[in-house]
């Protein structure tokens, strides 16, 4: 081999191997757990933004060994044997986010279990000490690497940092680990050896930054989380903040943004928010609230165990997913034109602000707060009186059956 191929070989593989480094894992999330002491509505409350190569999600309804729930899977899962995130009849919430410096080098331990420890526990636990419980019986047996969140109808709010061996538990009512009654988590552990493992560094900085400004302010709840966390795409360090920069004057050159480090990602595939019930006797109010797709492209929807069933367009047959997903990944194509390269990664702001005269957001918010204000005054009228599972059933599938048709006609093009 001559000198000139050795020397394009060497800077091909050093190109290749940089390109890997810089790729965040695809398993990456962002989580808020916080306790009733610093939400607005004094519910524990729970979030995850679900980063992951597989960006085509649905909703299950599935029956555990104890327990009925709700879960957020793999369009392809088609016997739900993996869970995301959940929420079970009992009010007991689980969610995780991959933490690849928990993993075993050794024992080639990866977290491949996660999903399906995960499914295990909500059809089993009912509480976050039985969730302990549940991590202590089935230490050993499982291929795990994950901060686990969970919370519970008691008001109970922690996250478990999990490994296939060991976990250590943080609790959001502890003032020594949440001063503030809340904890933020991406994708590395605070209890691993080594702190140059994992990932997700610069959205920790960006959510951390927001939960303080929220529960300061007195907005830490459903509608902030919603509406402000999931969809966020500003990128701090290096200081970009593309809603409410001048857009470009010529149309040909919009603004572009790359969307792998902030919190709303190019490779986010759904978010899930969890507000925990009132209290321990009445976990049917508990509230599961799920935007399946980007979060800058979709509608968040509420749904609920104790309906038994989940909506229509929130789920699918086999290995489909659902429509509202699927609605929302030709929003992100529009949104994301350009397939060349690592230009999947970039969202055109031009797209996003100016659309049909008044952006992508503003169209998705404003079908977003009628569901969250139907949603308020039904269940404080199920707080009076407890409703029939059926009618709960009618209730969450009016809602999504309304997001998707109004989805349709705010976005005529879109197809």
């Amino acid at each position: 081999m001559t000198g000139w191929k050795k020397f394009f070989l060497l800077v091909s593989v050093t190109l290749f191997l940089i390109s890997l480094a810089w790729q965040e894992p695809a398993r990456a999330c962002t989580l808020i757990v916080a306790s009733g002491k610093a939400t607005v509505s004094g519910r524990p409350l729970m979030w995850k933004n679900r980063d992951t190569s597989q960006l085509l999600n649905k909703l299950m309804y599935l029956k555990g060994a104890r327990y009925k729930f709700i879960g957020l899977i793999d369009a392809d899962d088609a016997q739900g044997q993996e869970i995301w995130a959940g929420l079970n009849e009992r009010g007991l919430a689980i969610m995780n986010s991959q933490a690849d410096d928990l993993a075993g080098e050794k024992k080639k331990y990866d977290g491949a279990g996660n999903g399906a420890f995960m499914k295990k526990a909500l059809g089993e636990c009912a509480t976050v000490d039985e969730f302990e419980q549940f991590l202590q019986k089935e230490r050993g047996k499982w291929d795990l690497a994950a901060n686990f969140g969970v919370i519970d109808a008691s008001g109970g709010a922690a996250f478990f940092e999990t490994s296939s061996q060991h976990y250590i538990r943080f609790d959001a009512s502890d003032k020594k680990v949440a001063p503030f009654g809340y904890m933020v988590r991406t994708n590395f552990s605070y209890t691993s050896p080594d702190y140059l493992k994992g990932g997700g560094f610069i959205r920790l900085e960006r959510m951390s930054h927001l939960a303080e400004m929220a529960r300061a302010s007195g907005q830490l709840e459903v509608r902030f989380i919603l509406q402000q966390a999931a969809r966020d795409l500003n990128q701090e360090k290096l200081h970009s903040y593309p809603l409410s920069r001048p857009l470009p004057e010529d149309p040909a050159r919009p603004l572009y943004i790359n969307t792998n480090d902030t919190i709303n990602r190019n490779s986010t595939a759904s978010a899930v928010v969890f507000e925990g019930a009132p209290s321990a006797d009445r976990p049917d109010l508990a509230t599961m609230w799920v935007i399946l797709g980007q979060p800058v492209s979709a509608v968040a929807i509420p749904v609920w165990p104790y309906a038994e069933k989940v909506p229509r367009v929130a789920s699918a047959p086999g290995q489909e997913t659902s429509a509202l997903n699927a609605f929302s990944r030709k929003l992100v194509a529009y949104l994301y034109p350009d397939k060349r390269g690592r230009m999947p990664q970039y969202l055109n702001v031009n797209r996003l602000r100016t659309y049909g005269g008044e952006g992508v957001l503003a169209k998705l918010l404003r079908i977003e707060n009628q569901v969250l204000e139907r949603t308020r005054l039904q269940l404080k009228s199920w707080e009076n009186k407890k409703e029939a599972p059926g009618r709960v059933a009618e209730f969450q599938e009016s809602l999504a059956d309304f997001v998707l048709q109004s989805l349709l006609n705010e976005f005529p093009d879109i197809r």
